[in-house]
């Protein structure tokens, strides 16, 4: 199979499911709560993880506390290797509101840790890696990811990736904190996508430009946390592979559908046994 590595952030998520999200001096009680170790790098590597048979490398920093190191637990049970550097500090955690519509709402808590090219991480393992994501780090961890055949990340990973020249932009065109100008970004990425929620999305790089559709979803919808990160891992894992641009966003759509009808960020995530399906 192939290998991959995924660089950045975890959040420690504490999910509760509700009738909607309360307003304000409201209180509602939750009809099921349950506690995972996300944030956009965890779900992505998690999902490159279950597409290529476990060869993936996570690249990390976790604060020094329960959260922390329930965090690096749940992350190799879900097949990731994780190289998590220390931090003297909380572990980054959030709360999540899942309503009956399926959509999520979050609040964050804490400092967002994500690795520096100083730390004391196996960063040769990222040689050869087909594809690696990253979500964050400073510039010297982005050229330490660099030496991947192939770079993908997110636009909240841009303010570090001065004069690393990336594969692929990945991000939503909804989401206010992924608002990036593509000409402020030097060396411009070969690629960009933009996804618009139901609407798909679109791609202008080298090759031209374009529009994708979304997928149909394979079941009801249960939420929707998660479902853009899987877009990202299962497009960084087609282009990975070797897909077309359009084959790999059809697959990206496609992982992103699957997401949205499990419980948080992996119950719906595909496997090694859906790709020829």
């Amino acid at each position: 199979m192939t290998r991959f590595a995924v660089v950045g952030h975890v959040e420690w998520i504490e999910f509760g499911r509700f009738s909607h999200v309360p307003e304000p001096g409201e209180i509602i009680d939750a009809t099921e709560w349950f506690s995972e170790a996300a944030g956009s790098a965890a779900v992505v590597a998690v999902q490159l993880a279950k597409l290529s048979g476990g060869d993936v490398d996570f690249f990390t920093a976790l604060g020094d506390d329960w959260r922390g190191r329930a965090a690096a637990d749940r992350l190799g049970e879900l097949g990731v290797r994780v190289h998590a550097a220390p931090r003297d500090a909380m572990q980054r955690w959030g709360f999540v509101h899942l309503d009956d519509d399926g959509e999520r709402t979050i609040s964050i808590v804490g400092e967002r840790h994500a690795p520096v090219g100083a730390d004391d991480l196996p960063w040769e393992r990222i040689d050869g890696a087909a594809a690696v994501f990253v979500s964050g780090g400073d510039n010297a961890a982005m050229r330490e990811a660099r030496r991947g055949e192939l770079l993908v990340a997110t636009p909240r990973a841009v303010a570090s990736l001065a004069g690393v020249q990336l594969d692929a932009l990945v991000g939503s065109g909804k989401d206010r904190l992924e608002q990036v100008d593509p000409e402020t970004i030097d060396p411009k990425p070969h690629l960009i996508i933009t996804t618009a929620g139901k609407e798909g999305g679109t791609w202008t790089g080298r090759e031209g430009d374009g529009r994708f559709e979304v997928a149909e979803l394979p079941g009801p919808l249960v939420d929707e946390y998660g479902a853009g990160d899987t877009f990202a891992a299962g497009f960084t894992f087609g282009l990975g592979a070797g897909y077309s641009i359009d084959d790999a966003l059809k697959f990206a759509a496609r992982a992103g559908a699957a997401n949205l009808t499990g419980r948080g960020p992996y119950s719906g995530q595909l496997t090694a046994a859906d790709l020829n399906k």
